[in-house]
């Protein structure tokens, strides 16, 4: 019962934050970057107490009897999970800087929609590359 009410926790700081996150932004401008900071922090605490989560129940049976895996594959996992996400992340900051400024320069300049395209597909490929290596993670699990 106590594994079921410990699972819940991430799902409540998840929702919580996701809720806090849509009132602020609807309340006004001001509050958006408090909110977004917010749910960043209510997201690394999730993923804080599932590592300490997995971290603690390998601690309290090593061997890894009732476990159905073993710490390297599970901190594999995480890690495939960290390279997927964290490079997905950066891809569409860098795809949502770089698109509105290849469509102006497009619009300004016809002959600039290769140039701007490529640093559209440049920060699309960050994404890719993480993606990649959260495969080649897993594969080697």
């Amino acid at each position: 019962m106590l594994e079921y009410v410990l699972m819940l926790i991430p799902v409540v700081f998840l929702v919580g934050s996701v809720c806090y996150a849509y009132k602020s932004v609807s309340l006004g401008k001001r509050t958006r970057k408090k909110a977004v900071t917010r749910q960043i922090a209510a997201f690394a605490l999730v993923g804080a107490a599932c590592v300490l989560g997995s971290l603690t129940a390998f601690a309290a049976d090593p061997a890894g009897t009732t476990a159905s895996g073993d710490l390297g594959v599970g901190l594999g996992l995480v890690g495939a999970a960290l390279a997927t996400g964290i490079s997905g992340i950066g891809g569409g900051i860098a795809v949502g800087n770089a698109a509105p400024a290849a469509i102006g320069a497009t619009s300004e300049d016809p002959k600039a929609f290769g140039k701007a395209l490529i640093f559209v597909a440049l920060g699309e490929g960050v994404a890719l590359y993480g993606l990649l290596v959260s495969i080649l993670i897993i594969n080697k699990l």
